[in-house]
């Protein structure tokens, strides 16, 4: 069988040195998302190391509510924080189009980097699922989700009216990153899971299936790249009813169900656990070629089931691209 191409989520961070050393040059993260030469510095540095078939913005998706006027800012070793908005009585957001306006560095950023790659590596834009983004938003902050998951009970229509901003803001976002140079998207609905299947078909479903519809009317042709992490048994619903071109796989999810749910010769994109990137060696070889072994039926784009941790190594992922470009 052919290689399947590869490219890594969270290709460029901080499992590379030099991605900690470029890191140092800005006072925050949302600095540095913001300043086009860093953002384009950290894309290059995976690139510069490894025979990759894709290059990804470097960005965070929480751009997004920052750009709605929303107060965003990140702890060192814990994460993101925003202002809860669950914690308040009225919830108000910045116009779209200033939002957009604001994320120009961004869109500079992805002009950079379409002129400093090769025309044979694709650049892929992002944005974050308009629910994984209002998690956040609701919330404040990640890890449990039990209190925005709550606010679809307790306050539903300013619910679907966040989930309807977020849906006009992610799409004039990525239609941007498109103008900007970007030839394929990526949607990442990173905390799909734990959603009774009402939920999923009201905060994930419906918003996706808008989002995209919206892209297209907008003119976007690019392939959008849907990743419904944690989705389990609603996956098959999220592949066929959303309108994405390709559907990422988490680890959890076997090749084989996969490639059942989705329709027929859609691109399937996945799942290596990320862990075996830190253990390495033979343990690390055996699980590449399973993955490649099990998505043989299928259009397949090797990826991780969820992004790279600081803890791998580089040299393990060198190894690991030996491996898919060797093939089965």
């Amino acid at each position: 069988m052919d290689p399947p191409p590869v490219w890594i989520m969270r290709q460029a961070g901080r499992y590379l040195p030099e991605y900690r050393e470029l890191r140092t040059r800005s006072k925050n993260f949302l600095e540095f998302c913001y300043s086009p030469a860093l953002a384009t510095e950290a894309v290059m540095q995976p690139l510069r190391r490894y025979p990759l078939d894709a290059a990804i913005l470097f960005s965070d998706i929480l751009v997004v509510p920052d750009a709605l006027g929303r107060k965003v800012w990140f702890v060192e070793g814990e994460g993101p924080r925003l202002s809860p908005l669950i914690e308040e009585e009225t919830w108000r957001f910045d116009d779209v189009t200033r939002g957009i306006q604001r994320l120009a560095p961004v869109y500079e950023a992805v002009e950079r980097i379409r002129a400093a790659i090769p025309d044979d590596i694709a650049l892929i834009g992002f944005c974050g699922g308009p629910w994984t983004v209002a998690t956040y938003m609701l919330q404040g902050e990640g890890g449990e989700k039990d209190r925005a998951r709550r606010a679809i009970y307790e306050r539903p229509e300013e619910v679907d009216d966040l989930l309807s901003v977020l849906v006009e803001m992610s799409a004039q976002h990525l239609a941007a990153q498109v103008s900007a140079g970007a030839d394929c998207v990526q949607i990442f609905e990173s905390w799909a899971e734990g959603l009774t299947p009402h939920q999923f078909q009201r905060v994930v479903l419906e918003p996706t299936r808008k989002l995209v519809n919206r892209l297209r009317e907008l003119g976007v042709s690019v392939p959008i790249i849907g990743f419904p992490r944690g989705s389990g048994a609603q996956l098959g619903a999220y592949a066929h009813k959303t309108g994405v071109t390709a559907l990422g796989i988490d680890t959890q999810t076997p090749a084989e169900f996969a490639i059942q749910v989705a329709p027929e010769r859609m691109p399937l994109q996945g799942n290596l656990d990320p862990q075996v990137l830190i253990v390495g060696g033979e343990a690390l070889d055996r699980a590449t070629r399973d993955v490649m072994h099990s998505f043989k039926s299928a259009p397949h784009i090797f990826n991780l089931g969820h992004g790279i941790t600081p803890q791998a190594t580089p040299e393990n992922l060198e190894r690991l691209i030996k491996v898919v470009k060797a093939g089965v």
